[in-house]
């Protein structure tokens, strides 16, 4: 069994939710922050999902406060804000830790998996970890990297 699957996250709505519910599709795991230069790339991020969701694509959003203070907000503050100013409809979690000690178990793993250009850590918001439906991670994305790009990594739809 992979071990993505054996983690777990409060949503925004403080609900526990098992990464086994995502088994068998593709998932895109990144960190979010609503006051940072990149936060426009939600948009893209949830065009791709409605793009790709039939074809089992999640995407998991996770706000982080640790990259110039981006996500001071609470719970109430970023749902709102995903949704009014993005659209979001895919998965938004509780505030998280990305680097350090307090670091969330899924990205301590994550960073495991995929070092990526600054070895175990992350640097900046929106980093984007793709995920294949086996739970295997298999490929990292900077902040840079537009959520348009991780397209061509994605399962083909057959049924088209």
């Amino acid at each position: 069994m992979s071990k993505f699957y054996s983690f777990s996250a409060k949503s925004l709505n403080g609900e526990t939710i098992e990464m086994e519910e995502f088994r068998g599709k593709t998932v895109i795991v990144v960190n979010t922050a609503s006051e940072c230069g990149f936060t426009p790339q939600l948009e893209g991020l949830e065009k791709l999902y409605r793009e790709h969701k039939d074809n089992g694509l999640v995407v998991l959003g996770f706000p982080c406060n640790q990259f110039g203070k981006q996500e001071p907000g609470d719970e109430e503050d970023i749902a709102k804000g995903c949704v009014v100013n993005y659209g979001v409809t895919f998965p938004m979690f509780s505030k998280v830790e990305v680097n350090g000690r307090n670091a969330h178990p899924l990205f301590k793993y994550l960073k495991k998996e995929l070092s990526g250009f600054l070895g175990g850590k992350i640097k900046w918001n929106f980093t984007k970890f793709l995920i294949d439906s086996n739970g295997k991670p298999v490929e990292r994305f900077s902040p840079v990297t537009k959520p348009e790009k991780i397209a061509e990594y994605l399962p083909v739809n057959s049924n088209s």
